[in-house]
């Protein structure tokens, strides 16, 4: 069960609207690296855990409320950069308004289907979608995938940052990368907690539940180079030297060839036959 209190995380406010900056603000809502994204992944990532996980899920789910309260702020951020577009917006309606305000910068979904508020759209328009909802149910995989959509939500949002000169508009963004940086911190800080906390690794490879004898030996520490002519070893980190989960030697090699696909003939009633 979860609660709603109507104060914003964050003061939101706006000096001068920007309904363009309220468009690429929807990038930040809706869009792949946005915070609906991590708000459904940390949320669905909690509802799968068992229940000795309990402080897994705690962790979540408190993650999980903040980042909607992430949305909830952008939203108003949206409204309030389009606040002073309805004038302007309907002289431009007057002469072919749809077509000029998407040629100005203007999402018209946004007045058209949102009375000038925000959408969960990215800022293309298009309708958030949960392809980028990583929630596999092994926890160290989470967790890496967490990292990754932390570290694309703050490039997200310091390019957001580096668009505008509204002051209440840095100052939000600087609050929503300065919370990227504890969550990628936190999810780290989870990973390591996760096994030996001597050996930030010792959970790898993901999942290390598998025995790994029952992998290929001869290629589960070599890097394939796929280059056309032959190259020696660039002795680079991941191509010399133990592995970083000690369990081997990284090693370099060429892909091993599996010659041409044998492939059935075709079937007759798949029509497939060149001949037909």
């Amino acid at each position: 069960m979860f609660y709603h209190d109507d104060e914003l995380q964050y003061p939101v406010e706006v000096e001068e609207p920007d309904p363009a900056f309220a468009r690429m603000l929807q990038q930040a809502i809706g869009g792949v690296e946005g915070e609906i994204r991590v708000f459904m992944q940390y949320l669905f990532q909690g509802m799968n855990q068992p229940p000795e996980n309990e402080g897994m899920r705690m962790l979540l789910y408190e993650t999980a409320m903040e980042e909607l309260g992430h949305v909830e702020m952008l939203a108003t951020a949206v409204a309030k950069n389009l606040e002073g577009a309805p004038v302007g917006m309907r002289e431009e309606f007057a002469q072919d308004g749809a077509v000029n305000a998407a040629m100005q910068g203007y999402l018209p979904r946004q007045f058209l289907s949102a009375g000038f508020g925000a959408m969960p759209e990215d800022s293309q328009g298009n309708p958030f979608s949960t392809d980028h909802v990583y929630a596999s149910g092994n926890p160290a995989g989470d967790l890496y995938a967490n990292v990754t959509a932390e570290a694309t939500g703050r490039t997200l949002a310091t390019r957001l940052w580096e668009m505008t000169d509204d002051p209440g508009m840095k100052d939000m963004l600087s609050y929503l990368i300065a919370r990227d940086t504890m969550h990628q911190n936190q999810w780290l800080a989870a990973i390591q907690d996760l096994g030996d906390p001597d050996d930030a690794f010792d959970h790898l490879p993901v999942p290390n539940s598998f025995p790994q004898e029952e992998e290929n030996q001869e290629f589960n520490y070599e890097f394939m180079s796929t280059t056309r002519e032959p190259t020696e070893n660039p002795e680079t980190a991941w191509t010399t030297g133990e592995s970083v989960d000690g369990k081997s030697e990284f090693s370099f090699g060429r892909q091993p060839g599996g010659g041409k696909p044998d492939l059935p003939s075709p079937d007759p009633r798949a029509y497939n036959d060149p001949t037909d």
